[in-house]
């Protein structure tokens, strides 16, 4: 096997590592929480019209956040059909930026490398349809925490309040400025054949994967069913614009939510293998201000401090069921590195897709 080898990477001077949370949950664990000892977790329980999909509904509706915990399931269809209780209509994961693969009917994996931090972000809020709420399901976990561990797993998925996050936003010059002038996101999908029989090489995602087609007209029409302004670079490069407000409209609280991070940001990647070692300039994912200004490094730290002055952790036990909001909550991870034998998989249910609407004038 012929060996590859890549430039040397030089860490860069700026970059930003999340905190994730500061110690405090904006939350308390049963105000979200659900122990499945309560219930006996069979035929009768998973079902629709059950004690349990009632509770879990009822959580949701009330904070956006469920997670149900000790259900002793083991198979992620199981574990699906209790992530419906809430997500009663599943998307497809079509347009997104995530390499995701399927592994199990309408279950995804996450995408991304292990070893990546993965900064906080709502789900898809780079495109012009977008999803309401994103479950997770613990297929395999690490250990729990031990002592120095602050109370957190290894495997930890960490959310944060978005609702929180907003207020004390726009309380800030900052938060005025993104009010105003929106973003940009800028996006470049690699296509698949140009690295046939090499190695993926600064590679995050192939425009293929993103739009499951290998026609390029069909990409470009899907991609502009999304609002994405669509341009065509060399090596049949796919190159999208998407211009919105930094902040949605969510009428479950009839008003206006931060529904953008860094994320989406060149820094998404100074963790990411084989991505880590471009200079942003390069790198497959760029953010700017609605009339393509760049963000100082400054905004930059405030907008990672904002999310993880709100965050906390969700700790994972096998067969474990999150649903999460997308509108109240943003989620996000450390980096995970496993030891000899161990394996770290969730599987991802997307929720209800829906056309953005942007903000309301009214909604603020």
């Amino acid at each position: 096997m012929a060996i590859i080898e890549f430039p040397e990477f030089a860490p860069l001077d700026d970059v930003i590592e999340p905190a994730w949370w500061s110690g405090v949950a904006p939350l308390d664990r049963a105000e979200f929480t659900i122990d499945a000892g309560d219930f006996a977790m069979d035929a009768a329980d998973l079902t629709a019209d059950s004690a349990l999909a009632r509770r879990m509904q009822e959580m949701f509706d009330r904070v956006g956040l469920v997670h149900l915990t000790n259900t002793g399931l083991t198979d992620l269809a199981d574990m699906r059909t209790a992530a419906k209780f809430v997500i009663d209509q599943e998307m497809r994961y079509e347009g997104g930026a995530n390499p995701r693969d399927r592994i199990a009917p309408n279950v995804y994996e996450v995408g991304a490398p292990l070893s990546a931090w993965l900064h906080y972000h709502h789900e898809m809020a780079y495109v012009g349809r977008s999803t309401r709420s994103i479950g997770f399901l613990a297929s395999d976990v690490l250990p729990p925490p031990g002592p120095g561990d602050d109370g957190v797993s290894r495997g930890a998925t960490f959310v944060s309040d978005s609702i929180g996050a907003t207020d004390k936003l726009l309380s800030t010059e900052f938060g005025q400025k993104l009010k105003d002038l929106g973003v940009c996101y800028h996006r470049n999908l690699t296509d698949r054949e140009a690295f046939a029989g090499s190695a993926e090489y600064g590679v995050y995602n192939h425009w293929q994967k993103s739009f499951d087609t290998d026609d390029p007209e069909i990409a470009a029409s899907r991609a502009r069913d999304q609002r994405l302004a669509v341009e065509w670079g060399p090596n049949r490069l796919l190159q999208t614009r998407y211009y919105c407000p930094a902040f949605e409209y969510f009428e479950h609280l009839d008003r206006n939510v931060l529904y953008c991070s860094l994320a989406d940001h060149g820094m998404w990647f100074d963790t990411w293998p084989l991505v880590q070692h471009l200079p942003y300039h390069e790198r497959p994912l760029h953010m700017t201000f609605g009339d393509d200004s760049e963000f100082s490094p400054d905004e930059l730290q405030q907008w990672i401090d904002l999310y993880d002055d709100f965050g906390m952790p969700i700790n994972w036990k096998q067969g474990d069921v999150a649903v999460i909001c997308n509108y109240r909550w943003a989620h996000g991870r450390p980096g995970i590195d496993l030891a000899p034998g161990e394996a770290r998989q969730l599987g991802v249910v997307l929720g209800e897709q829906y056309h953005r609407v942007g903000v309301r004038s009214d909604g603020w």
